[in-house]
């Protein structure tokens, strides 16, 4: 990436709380670089330090070390105020006793904007969030995903060169987060406002983010496209973290992974003699008669219905647990049945070998 494509650089960044015993390392030495116009999340579980790094960025917080840059300026020693970004809260931080259009134009105001362009600026706002109809309404009489909008609406109203976004649908219901993650895709988009999302929800992550950054006790353990993330996990956490996985272990002879008698794998090339652990998705999974030429043997344990498709859960002769994934049969044919004893196979390019 050229220097003229990022937008933020965050180099070698530690954030510690307290002092002596009481000390608290929230960040240690995290890198990365956010382009500008992408969507970008900051993805794990809690207490990772992916909020920490968002307060950083907003300047609610200080580093202890290291640099913030934004557009090539250090930026880690300026107030919130002195920041061409703006932040959406879990909470959405809107003045109840305000209608929809004055939240909006709340912001405009305090930098002294002219009365005409506050005016043409809340009625853009208004049809990018789709709320031109409520403009007038209380932000108090709204539901939750429309107040939702309003605090987008009012964020992007000052043009920030960066919104932060700290987990703002982790308060709606299931239907209206799903909805709200492609309006949030498509606000982004429409506005090529940079975007730093912040969630612990793996399915958020995948759905809207140009990249993703997943994080582990204040380090980012790997950067890189959905795609990137769920196929090709670099370490064991990644995978564990980014859906459903399997775990082998296998022994490395000669580039190949021998899984058991008569059952191995080709390698990419490079790889190393030793002991492995290798992560298979369940749908790369297949399930065949036992005693199939490259198969291992597996003991069905139980199947989950999803509907789409069912879990099918089996032991492998090592007492190894895997999952496999099948498609529902249109035809309604049942699945394995427990105690039923079958083969497994997968092919060598779904196995992915991970850093212990």
């Amino acid at each position: 990436m050229s220097s003229d494509d990022a937008l933020i650089e965050i180099v070698d960044v530690t954030k510690a709380f307290g002092a002596g015993e009481r000390r608290f390392l929230a960040l240690g030495g995290v890198n990365a670089t956010i382009r500008k116009g992408e969507f970008f999340t900051l993805l794990g579980p809690s207490g990772c330090g992916k909020t920490t790094l968002l307060r950083l960025i907003a300047g609610f917080e200080l580093p202890s070390s290291g640099e913030i840059r934004l557009d090539g300026q250090e930026i880690g020693h300026l107030p919130p105020f002195r920041r061409p970004v703006n932040t959406v809260f879990q909470n959405y931080a809107l003045f109840p006793h305000m209608t929809v259009a004055q939240n909006i134009a709340f912001g405009l105001e305090m930098l002294g904007k002219p009365k005409a362009e506050i005016a043409a600026t809340v009625e853009r706002m208004l049809t990018l969030v789709k709320m031109t109809e409520l403009a007038g309404r209380r932000t108090d009489q709204l539901s939750g995903g429309q107040q939702q909008r309003v605090a987008l609406a009012r964020a992007l109203a000052p043009q920030p060169k960066l919104l932060l976004l700290d987990e703002p649908l982790s308060a709606l219901d299931l239907k209206l987060r799903k909805e709200m993650q492609v309006e949030l895709k498509r606000i982004q988009h429409e506005t090529g406002i940079t975007f730093i999302f912040v969630t612990h929800d793996q399915e958020e992550a995948l759905t809207m983010s140009d990249r993703i950054a997943v994080m582990s006790r204040g380090q980012i353990l790997q950067i890189g496209t959905p795609r990137e993330i769920y196929a090709h996990p670099t370490n064991r956490f990644v995978a564990d973290f980014i859906g459903e996985t399997n775990f082998l272990r296998a022994a490395v002879k000669g580039g190949r992974a021998v899984l058991g008698p008569g059952v191995e794998l080709p390698l990419a090339a490079g790889t190393a003699d030793g002991e492995v652990t290798l992560a298979i998705r369940p749908e790369h999974i297949r399930l065949v008669p036992e005693g199939a030429a490259g198969a291992l043997s597996a003991t069905v344990g139980d199947a989950t219905y999803f509907g789409t498709d069912s879990h099918v859960h089996l032991t492998l002769a090592d007492g190894t647990g895997i999952v496999a994934r099948q498609q529902t049969d249109p035809e309604g044919t049942q699945g394995p049945q427990a105690g039923a004893v079958l083969g497994v196979t997968f092919p060598p390019s779904a196995v992915q070998v991970l850093e212990d």
